[in-house]
């Protein structure tokens, strides 16, 4: 039985990734399903349980190493292995660098616990048991972990970190069979954006980035649960990702006025 733990596991696109997973595979998977809501994660797991996956809930702030290294623990008591860890946890945020006050800026801090540190955590408890079963190692990062957008310098700067340490986990681990996985969305159908930060470090309740062309969360799961299955390094989701990437190395400039084209006019920066 392939035992995979999803951490951001109650909705969006770990939610989603979830059902996909059991769907397939049905009784030949157990979920381990993290989260701080229990209500949502145990309406995620019985839709799992109906294809047949054995599913176990655990409640937990990816922002507390502890948590992260007791979700481990408790996926290990329940089932004994770990074949797949996806770091899929995380909190958008959208503000001008400059409207931040000095007194707020500890939400950037808050902001790389939950996106880098939680990863990092959940990751450095796993890892020797994926070893043992030459498992997957997944990060779900974001475009803005390779192309930095005006107004997410917070988010941008936790998702670039994330590119770098699994970048250089996956060449540590090149010889122990194991594959790590980077996912790299645009925008997707979520609330994740809406639940992020402002500049005073509060709810936004909205997005500033344009959302006409949003990826449905259905097919962003797909593409990550395809991709980790065939072991792929990268997952690069748009045709946009994938040209923008190159042409940030050739035509900078282009690219500044791309990432600006992508912010709502009321977020823009002020000339």
């Amino acid at each position: 039985m392939n035992v995979t733990i999803i951490t951001g596991g109650s909705d969006g696109i770990g939610a989603e990734m979830a059902r996909q997973l059991a769907a397939r595979h049905k009784t030949g998977i157990a979920l381990v399903l993290a989260g701080r809501s229990q209500t949502k994660l145990d309406a995620v797991a019985e839709q799992c349980k109906a294809h047949g996956a054995q599913v176990l809930c655990v409640p937990m702030d990816v922002a507390q190493e502890a948590q992260c290294r007791s979700l481990v623990d408790q996926a290990l008591q329940q089932f004994g292995r770990i074949d797949t860890l996806v770091n899929n946890a995380g909190i958008s945020a959208q503000a001008l660098f400059e409207d931040v006050r000095a007194e707020d800026l500890h939400w950037y801090e808050s902001l790389m616990k939950v996106n880098l540190w939680g990863a990092v955590w959940c990751t450095h408890a796993a890892l020797p048991h994926i070893k043992a079963t030459r498992g997957r190692i997944v990060a779900v990062g974001s475009l803005s972990g390779l192309i930095g957008v005006p107004g997410r310098s917070a988010y941008a700067a936790t998702k670039f970190a994330m590119t770098g340490f699994f970048e250089s986990l996956r060449a540590e681990l090149r010889s122990s069979g194991v594959s790590v996985t980077i996912a790299y969305p645009g925008v997707v159908t979520t609330q994740l954006r809406h639940r992020g930060f402002n500049a005073r470090g509060e709810p936004a309740g909205s997005s500033g980035l344009k959302e006409d062309d949003a990826m449905p969360v259905e097919e962003c799961a797909r593409l990550i649960v395809d991709g980790m299955e065939r072991r792929q390094r990268e997952i690069v989701m748009t045709a946009k990702g994938k040209v923008g990437r190159f042409l940030k190395l050739i035509m900078p400039g282009l690219i500044d006025r791309m990432a600006l084209a992508a912010l709502k006019e009321d977020v823009r920066p002020r000339s």
